[in-house]
């Protein structure tokens, strides 16, 4: 049985490989190159740091994903808080007490940060402390936008060059326009938070373990990069709305999600959802027990040790109204979330189940906020798309043979048209896709990731290249281990040793370096209390 149902669909797509140019091409010789791409791939790229023990003492791994802040939004005065952990960068290989946050000289209450990006007349916009817990409005991170974000002057180079240099002019072309005379705290996109403002989460990032080389999965919003944490791969989408509501019975990727691996090899898993599952978009259900409850349901799980082996726990998006949101997407107070997500690790950590779990808390995208590291170039054998699916040339399940042609899938019609935004010669290319535009082949900006864990290296920074797929990548090694794949899966280049979706997840990192499961390091730590959020946290009032 091959590994989902329509492997040869994929293998005669092949042929509609991004490269148009070069014309048709039987699969084979496809199969034999990508097979090439990865060996070369494991043997040029420098190995992660390892995880010291046995991964199948891990039980529940178990997934907090937040909404649009940058690792410089948040964390990026990290390494300068007073008798902190952590010094800041460059950072050395091997120094995991460094951390490449901004770059900022005073004292902790009044910083100056020499990062910067220019204004449309030259002027440069330092980083500045962000005064307030709630943006209005919200800033920009679309597909095309974000690309300009990296690379202002040549989009579509982002991945050859991405000097992050966009964040202030784009911002002001869209989003967050300006009103008047400029002043020092307007340009929100260069805005970053303390110590003061989020201490729970500071005080996480400096007694567990967290990566400062951990990007969201897409230059672009929301739906795709949760489509890549569920899938490995976007299957063509790269806008938010209206994308991310379904066609009915849900979106149904050519290779799969994780949902369907871990079902098919009987591994228990939930989505414990505020207001509206995340998952909706491909399970097309609200309400599915055991695998989509409300967030209540989490914590009587915690407290009876009935947890799922993998667990994705959801904030309110604010479908309810935006008094009810705390999924720290702006306007919403992030203090709302950041509460959210201490009671969940309290709960863990009162949980007989804490001594084997790992909760992650991570960010979808990087939001529109300024983040200085330039985003990598994807680990996917060096293919331009993990599954061969193009941006706005959507592909998948939903009617097929129709749905199977570039272009073809489910609600694909306004990813097409932001795909044209950036990549203006599109219109004239379908169904091929132009070498010269961006592809699915460069991470997104980074985002804020911490590893809380008994398993967890105290006070540890590892700078090992993650995305969403690493999620994955580690649910498959601990859970769906020791997996023969059939001849066809084989000449494509897949792992023996475990199942996977696509090249992306296949490739990616389990960032396993981060814990010690000989010795668990942190299994008697102390979970502090976060602040209540309030009607008077800066900006905030109208949000509650």
């Amino acid at each position: 049985m091959t590994r989902y149902k329509h492997a040869g669909d994929l293998l005669s797509r092949s042929s509609k490989s991004a490269d148009y140019e070069a014309g048709p091409s039987n699969w084979l010789p496809r199969a034999v190159l990508a097979v090439a791409a990865s060996l070369a791939l494991l043997t040029m790229a420098p190995k992660p740091a390892r995880a010291d023990g046995d991964i199948h003492k891990v039980k529940h791994i178990i997934i907090v994903m937040m909404e649009n802040h940058s690792f410089d939004n948040y964390l990026g005065t990290l390494p300068y808080v007073p008798s902190g952990p952590y010094h800041h960068g460059p950072c050395k290989n091997g120094d995991h007490k460094c951390v490449d946050g901004l770059a900022c000289t005073g004292a902790y209450a009044s910083l100056t940060c020499s990062n910067s990006n220019p204004d449309a007349g030259s002027s440069a916009v330092p980083s500045f402390h962000e005064p307030n817990y709630c943006v209005f409005p919200d800033l920009d991170h679309e597909w095309a936008d974000s690309h300009a974000e990296a690379n202002f002057t040549s989009p579509n180079d982002a991945l050859m060059a991405s000097p992050n240099d966009g964040f202030v002019r784009m911002n002001d072309l869209t989003d967050q326009p300006d009103l008047g005379v400029e002043n020092a705290t307007e340009d929100e996109t260069m805005g970053y938070y303390t110590q003061t403002d989020l201490p729970f989460y500071y005080s996480l990032a400096s007694t567990f373990a967290i990566d400062d080389r951990y990007f969201s999965s897409v230059l672009g919003p929301t739906f795709p990069n949760r489509s890549y944490l569920y899938a490995a791969t976007s299957f063509g989408h790269v806008l938010a709305i209206p994308d991310e509501f379904p066609p009915a019975g849900g979106y149904k990727p050519i290779t799969g999600t994780i949902f369907d691996l871990l079902d098919n090899n009987h591994v228990t898993w939930a989505n414990y959802f505020a207001d509206v599952p995340a998952t909706f978009s491909f399970l097309d259900t609200l309400f599915s027990p055991p695998h989509v409850v409300p967030v209540t349901q989490f914590f009587t799980d915690a407290a009876t040790g009935n947890l799922p082996s993998v667990a994705f726990v959801d904030p309110s998006f604010g479908f309810g109204g935006i008094k009810t949101e705390n999924d720290e997407h702006p306007p919403t107070d992030i203090r709302k979330g950041q509460y959210f997500v201490s009671l969940l690790i309290q709960a863990v950590r009162n949980s007989p189940e804490w001594k084997d779990s790992i909760v992650f808390i991570v960010y979808d995208e990087a939001g529109g906020a300024y983040d200085h590291v330039a985003p990598p170039k994807a680990r996917q054998a060096g293919l331009l798309s993990p599954d061969l699916t193009n941006p706005g040339l959507c592909e998948d399940l939903s009617s097929p043979p129709t749905s199977l042609l570039p272009g073809g899938g489910a609600n694909c019609a306004y990813s097409l048209l932001e795909a044209e935004v950036l990549c203006p010669t599109l219109a004239t290319s379908k169904p091929g896709y132009p070498t010269a535009c961006a592809n699915f082949n460069q991470l997104g900006f980074r985002v804020p990731f911490i590893a809380v864990s008994p398993f967890s290296k105290p006070h540890y920074v590892s700078h090992t290249v993650g995305d969403h797929t690493s999620f994955l990548a580690l649910i498959e090694k601990r859970f769906l281990h020791n997996v023969k794949f059939p001849v066809n899966a084989q000449l494509l280049g897949h792992n023996h040793d475990r199942h996977h979706l696509t090249a992306r997840d296949q490739h990616a990192h389990t960032l396993e370096d981060m814990f010690d499961f000989n010795h668990s390091p942190s299994l008697d730590v102390t979970i502090p209390a976060a602040p209540l959020p309030s009607p008077s946290d800066p900006n905030c009032v109208s949000v509650f």
